[in-house]
């Protein structure tokens, strides 16, 4: 019962020193820990300045609101982090700031395994931001998707085709693959091809054709219409016409100006009685063991079977 009474004794002894101990550091790091919170609130109110000013620097110079807010957070993140990592330090937790950044190092690289196709689609989105071969309201063409961007996030990009489809394409893809902007530089060029008869005068069909498509609303006056012969097909002789459109940025548009110049040159074709001929076959009655196709004929009139 003695040896009992003791080890309560003795535990209880134990206890109370802890406790008196943990109470004398409290209060010998009072002070510290009033100026390690002060350190913190500073530093937050700081970030938040720091990050309202990177936000209006950084939009002076993008356009990518997601890239600006991306910015701007890091700069806050960094600015609380280095807050904390003061005030352990103040605290005298060296140990503990070790320990941080060697587990933050852990983490970092244990996620950078589990999320490698994020990572790169964020990546990726931040270099597209920052070279912007597209924007919002382009025409685009990427791998076999066509049709005009409606979002640029940092994770994908998301484009409606113009059957009405939404297609969201992961940043990596569309970083990795040629970007076809049909929109970027203001203009875009028609090339209608079409065929006329061999009986036909090239001549007067080449001056009949840029006359008929240079009259066409929408087609450049700053820049010639271009005709080329292309070569001898089956039933015709193929030409292909050339004109630019200026200013339709619109897919809408720009397939108007094309619709009018077909109806135009087929306008000017009929008017001056340039043929634009069906597939041909020519049938040859006159092979060996055959009959020519004028003696048949001939027979047929005489009543012959």
């Amino acid at each position: 019962m003695n040896d009992l009474n003791f080890d309560v004794e003795k535990a209880y002894k134990l206890i109370t020193n802890k406790l008196e101990t943990w109470m004398e550091q409290m209060v010998e790091m009072l002070p510290n820990l009033a100026l390690a919170i002060l350190v913190v609130v500073l530093f937050y109110l700081f970030a938040r300045v720091v990050k309202r000013f990177g936000l209006k620097l950084f939009s002076k110079f993008s356009s990518n609101i997601s890239l600006n807010h991306l910015v701007a957070n890091i700069f806050y993140i960094t600015v609380i982090t280095i807050g904390a990592f003061v005030a352990l330090d103040i605290l005298k937790l060296e140990k503990t700031v070790t320990s941080l950044l060697a587990g933050v190092g852990v983490v970092g690289l244990a996620l950078g395994f589990a999320f490698q196709d994020t990572a790169a689609n964020f990546v990726s989105g931040i270099f597209l931001a920052m070279r912007a071969p597209i924007n919002t309201g382009d025409i685009v063409e990427i791998g076999s998707v066509k049709g005009v961007v409606q979002k640029i996030n940092l994770r994908a990009t998301e484009i409606e085709t113009f059957q009405g489809t939404l297609v969201v394409i992961p940043n990596k893809d569309v970083f990795q693959n040629p970007i076809y902007n049909y929109t970027h530089n203001g203009r875009r060029r028609v090339d209608l091809e079409c065929g006329i008869s061999y009986g036909d005068d090239l001549e007067k069909v080449r001056k009949i054709s840029l006359s008929a498509i240079e009259k066409v609303e929408g087609v450049s006056k700053e820049r010639p219409v271009v005709f080329h012969y292309s070569g001898f097909g089956d039933s015709s002789i193929n030409f292909t016409i050339k004109a630019w459109v200026i200013g339709q940025q619109k897919q809408g548009e720009f397939l108007d100006v094309q619709s009018e110049m077909v109806i135009a040159l087929k306008k000017a074709f009929d008017e001056n009685e340039i043929t634009i001929p069906f597939p041909i076959r020519t049938l040859d009655f006159g092979i060996k063991g055959g009959e020519k196709l004028n003696a048949m004929l001939t027979d047929t009139s005489k009543g012959e079977p």
